[in-house]
């Protein structure tokens, strides 16, 4: 199980920007350190599974952040509809489009996706794989 994810980035203020326009659509809510950025859902008692956080911060190192090539951190989103949504306004926001929202043809029928760049660069996946949406017409 993935405990939480980070990415590195040297504009907190862009980052920001980009990331808020679209994890709180997802649940996530976000605290603002002298750390940098960190992104959680609220976990009730009863519930057994824990999503894992999203951190968003300079490198520790202190050296400028860079991007992993091949490297992506996929969100699961609950419909087509909200991809679209919020692929829009993380565009709207400061990201750089990888990928409209849709189907692809390598993938399964019901896995709906749109790619994204950060201001940073690191790769974004918003997807939707829910089978009470419409499939990909072959």
């Amino acid at each position: 199980m993935i405990g939480y994810v980070t990415v590195g980035v040297d504009d907190l203020a862009l980052a920001e920007s980009f990331y808020s326009a679209f994890l709180p659509g997802l649940g996530y809510s976000l605290d603002v350190s002298s750390e940098g950025l960190s992104y959680s859902i609220a976990v009730t008692p009863d519930q057994g599974y824990q999503p894992p956080d999203f951190y968003v911060k300079p490198p520790f190192d202190g050296q400028p952040a860079s991007t992993g090539n091949g490297a992506m951190v996929a969100f699961e989103v609950p419909t087509q509809a909200m991809v679209r949504k919020l692929h829009a306004a993380a565009l709207a926001s400061g990201g750089r489009n990888e990928g409209a929202p849709g189907f692809r043809a390598a993938y399964s029928a019901h896995f709906y996706v749109g790619y994204l760049r950060d201001p940073q660069g690191n790769k974004i996946a918003l997807y939707c794989s829910s089978r009470d949406e419409p499939g990909r017409p072959d």
